[in-house]
């Protein structure tokens, strides 16, 4: 079969590689289409390398069809031959097929495409996790989710509206403020014409403080912005695109008992990857076939464009996922 290799100068090759062999517990899935993440560029560039076991390509969230099944896989599944699925991969979904276990497999909601499907593993997963799990969640809670421009934002934005949330995003200008109000946020702060720390103090002065932060840019602003979330507010981080340095009030953090939560889930255990992907079908994939959120696609490339895909990435021009065709 043939996959998406990086070479030596860091450029991506369409190459023969082996065929994947199938375990007891392993489903085999013919790809046609895989998402692109940000994590990619960081695997790339050497910076983010696969967990052991999982193949050196990049690629963590694919649909297609399982075309064959091992033993145990089809025992304990109730997936057959033909089905269409989607996959949450430790890496490996720049290929043409991909062995995964079968409890990190996924139904294709009612009502979405092949391509709409492979954007969905990764980041309603993330989504999840950091929303429900390491957020504490619920109805009548105001987040704030940085860089609503940003695939993750794409799912988390409406994903919180679906559940009660009031949501407050960021962006860098009014172009992509325009841009991004379909998603639903309540509130979107261009951070080039107003401080979002002097934002946040006026929210918790209103009576409406926030209570969850997902933050992947970090920075030196981070620290300015934490006295003024709710008494026991959660702020999550899962990057430091914006630095990795700040400077923190720790009296502040323990008399208003606020928790800074550092999160990423490809860091997770199988396990708990499979109870999370089972929480996703249960909770969120009927709130997605009844039409209360969907994955934003920004553009579909062929597999042997991926440069140009990456590069979409890099320049941070898209609002939404960027997907693959495989088949």
């Amino acid at each position: 079969m043939k996959a998406i290799l990086v070479q030596p100068d860091k450029a991506l090759t369409w190459s023969d590689v082996p065929n994947p062999v199938v375990g007891d517990e392993d489903v085999l899935v013919e790809i046609h289409c895989a998402a692109l993440n940000r994590a990619d560029l960081m695997q790339r560039d050497g910076d983010y390398p696969p967990p052991a076991g999982c193949p050196e390509w990049m690629g963590l969230e694919i649909a297609g069809v399982i075309v064959e099944m091992g033993k145990i896989a089809a025992e304990k599944s109730n997936y057959k031959l033909g089905d269409e699925v989607c996959a949450l991969l430790g890496g490996g979904g720049y290929a043409e097929y991909v062995n995964v276990k079968y409890d990190m497999l996924m139904p294709v909601p009612k009502g979405r495409s092949l391509v709409e499907a492979s954007a969905m593993p990764e980041a309603y997963a993330t989504a999840y996790l950091n929303l429900f799990i390491e957020g504490k969640a619920k109805a009548g809670d105001t987040l704030l989710m940085h860089a609503g421009a940003s695939g993750l934002a794409s799912v988390v934005i409406p994903m919180a509206k679906a559940f009660g949330l009031r949501v407050i995003t960021t962006v860098l200008s009014d172009e992509i403020a325009e841009k991004i109000k379909p998603l639903g946020a309540d509130l979107v702060v261009n951070t080039k014409k107003e401080n979002i720390a002097d934002v946040l103090k006026a929210q918790l002065e209103a009576g409406t403080p926030v209570d969850i932060t997902i933050d992947c840019l970090g920075g030196s602003f981070m620290g300015g912005c934490l006295p003024y979330l709710a008494h026991g507010a959660r702020w999550i981080m899962i990057a430091a695109l914006a630095g990795q340095i700040t400077e923190i009030d720790l009296k502040n953090i323990y008399v208003r008992n606020v928790r800074i939560i550092g999160s990423t889930l490809r860091s997770r255990t199988p396990a708990f990857k499979a109870e999370l992907l089972a929480k996703l079908v249960e909770d969120v994939w009927p709130k997605v076939e009844a039409g209360m959120m969907k994955p934003s696609i920004y553009k579909v490339l062929p597999i042997e464009e991926a440069e140009a895909a990456h590069a979409i990435l890099q320049r941070g021009e898209n609002v939404g996922k960027v997907v693959l065709t495989v088949k």
